[in-house]
C-alpha cells in the first residue's frame, strides 16, 4: 500500500481515488499505517463487522480463513466494477499496472 500513496499524484491525474479496506480493525489499521510512517493520500476502512461483510459483496472472502483475498477492484463513479484482480496474498500488486487499467477507462 505504500507504494499507492507514492503514486497518489499519478492516481489523481487519472480522477482515481484509491481505498484501502480489509477485515482488520480500525486499531489494527492506525498500527500498520504508522508502521510505513502514515498512509495519508487514501483512507484505510475497516470491513471488521459484521466481519468481512464488504469483502462478501465482492466475492474476495474467504469465509473458511476470515481473510479476504488480496484482491485490486476497480469501480467507476457510476457504481459499476470495470477491473478485478486477486492476487496471492504475499504478492503486492503492481500500481503501474493499476494505472494502465486507469488509463483504459478514460
Amino acid at each position: 500500500m505504500p507504494s499507492y500513496e507514492a503514486n497518489h499524484a499519478k492516481f489523481e491525474a487519472l480522477d482515481a481515488q484509491v481505498v484501502g479496506i480489509s477485515v482488520d480493525s480500525v486499531a489494527s489499521h492506525v498500527a500498520w499505517a504508522k508502521s510505513f510512517g502514515g498512509i495519508e493520500t487514501y483512507p484505510l476502512l475497516a470491513d471488521f463487522h459484521p466481519k468481512g461483510m464488504v469483502a462478501q459483496l465482492y466475492g474476495v472472502y474467504r469465509e473458511d480463513e476470515g481473510i479476504t483475498e488480496r484482491a485490486v477492484i476497480i469501480v467507476d463513479k457510476t457504481g459499476i466494477i470495470r477491473y478485478i484482480d486477486v492476487h496471492d496474498i504475499g504478492e503486492h500488486p503492481d500500481p503501474a499496472q493499476i494505472l494502465e487499467e486507469l488509463e483504459k477507462l478514460r
